[in-house]
């Protein structure tokens, strides 16, 4: 049985818990952090688990994993702590990883408290693939997210394109996938795992799309290597708990958790 603590209540966090419930999975959940401002909110999103305010409290459960589901933010508050703890930690927000400074304090870390740092997948497939082309030679990597206006709302977007009156696919952002994670927290983070994953963040290829016809999220990945080649799209359907969030990146959350005490790992 794993004992998991999460760092949110959303969207993300209320789906990955149920996926993972409607599985049957060997996972505990011990408690969710939430700011101590909003804990009507989180206990009414969560009301099976018990709600803290402070990380202190979260830890006092003995949590084996900690996986946040809140936001890039959360990352670099929280993250080092978790890792120096000796926790391992789960990280969906995996955009917030485009910043060096974080992700090398992350590294450190780990390396100080004997933990690890577990990226899922999250929104999209193919991650796998890339990872073992890798170790073969990876020559080129692209990723493209094309969605519905709507679904930039709030972003720099806004200010490249009259979200309200486009009429035809228009190509928000074009360049690597540090600069996209870092400009377009809340729609970038697949690209941010397709970096980690194969060329890093300077290399990998990103063009962020708006397309008044696109049916859904679109996320579509190309990549070269001595071992071959491969293209995949997956058009995602948005959460229930929350629109904006993909239903899957919920999904590969709770995957993430199961596979910690599977006796078979997939």
């Amino acid at each position: 049985m794993t004992s998991v603590g999460l760092i949110g209540y959303g969207g993300i966090a209320r789906d990955a818990v149920a996926a993972s419930r409607v599985a049957d999975a060997d996972v505990t959940f011990v408690g969710a952090l939430c700011r101590p401002d909003r804990m009507a909110a989180a206990q009414a999103a969560l009301p099976r688990i018990p709600i803290v305010e402070s990380l202190d409290d979260l830890f006092a459960r003995n949590p084996d994993t900690v996986a946040e589901v809140a936001g890039q933010g959360a990352v670099a508050e929280y993250g080092p702590v978790v890792l120096r703890r000796g926790i391992d930690l789960l990280v969906i927000s995996i955009g917030a990883l485009a910043e060096s400074k974080l992700l090398d304090g992350l590294k450190a870390a780990a390396r100080e408290g004997g933990s690890r740092i577990l990226l899922p997948a999250g929104a999209i497939g193919g991650i796998d693939a890339i990872a073992a082309m890798r170790l073969g030679g990876l020559s080129a990597v692209r990723y493209r997210s094309r969605k519905p206006p709507a679904a930039w709302r709030g972003s720099p977007a806004e200010k490249v394109a009259d979200l309200d009156k486009l009429t035809s696919r228009t190509v928000l952002y074009r360049g690597a996938a540090g600069e996209a994670a870092l400009l377009y927290p809340q729609n970038a983070n697949v690209a941010a795992a397709v970096a980690l994953a194969g060329l890093g963040f300077d290399t990998t290829e990103v063009e962020l799309v708006a397309d008044p016809d696109a049916p859904g999220n679109v996320h579509e990945i190309e990549a070269e290597g001595a071992a071959g080649r491969f293209a995949i799209q997956l058009q995602g359907r948005p959460s229930r708990s929350n629109p904006k969030t993909s239903a899957l990146a919920a999904l590969s959350v709770a995957r993430a958790l199961i596979n910690l005490d599977a006796a078979i790992v997939i």
